[in-house]
């Protein structure tokens, strides 16, 4: 979906749902900023877009609360998750994100914002990174949720 083609108005579409949970969640998902997940920068390059920042932008605006797009960033390049085990793929990603020099996020709720949870490594890395730099919690939100192994091969039970 909007990994493949940049369809802005199906971000805000999912911008809309998402904030309509967070604002009924406000309690559990309160936050002072919102932070997409940083695309590889080869990986952005060639789409042309980050696809966290395409839901996280509109999501802040409806919110009423500052998009920070560029506060975390990636320190190395993504492996190839095709080949990773999930055990590796959290082992790979671990240290792979830091926050922007010069930003702050002391004390603050971030909302971190993807588009599609796989594993968690990515999510759970990033949220290592923002706590580290002093952010006061950290929630995590995407708009769709991988599936590991939904249904066995002919002839498994």
């Amino acid at each position: 979906m909007l990994k493949l083609e940049r369809i802005e108005p199906l971000a805000k579409w999912f911008a809309v749902r998402l904030a309509k949970i967070v604002t009924q969640n406000a309690d559990a998902l309160g936050a002072d900023v919102v932070v997409p997940v940083p695309l590889d920068r080869d990986r952005e390059k060639e789409r042309g877009y980050n696809q966290a920042d395409l839901l996280s932008k509109p999501l802040a605006k409806l919110l009423k609360l500052p998009h920070r797009g560029v506060l975390l960033v990636r320190k190395r390049l993504r492996p190839a998750k095709l080949v990773l085990t999930l055990r590796e793929r959290w082992t790979a990603v671990r240290g792979t994100f830091e926050i922007r020099p010069g930003s702050q996020v002391d004390n603050r709720r971030v909302l971190l914002l993807d588009d599609i949870m796989t594993t968690g490594a990515t999510l759970d890395a990033c949220s290592k990174a923002l706590r580290d730099a002093g952010a006061k919690s950290v929630v995590a939100l995407t708009v769709a949720r991988a599936a590991h192994d939904p249904l066995p091969a002919a002839g498994e039970s």
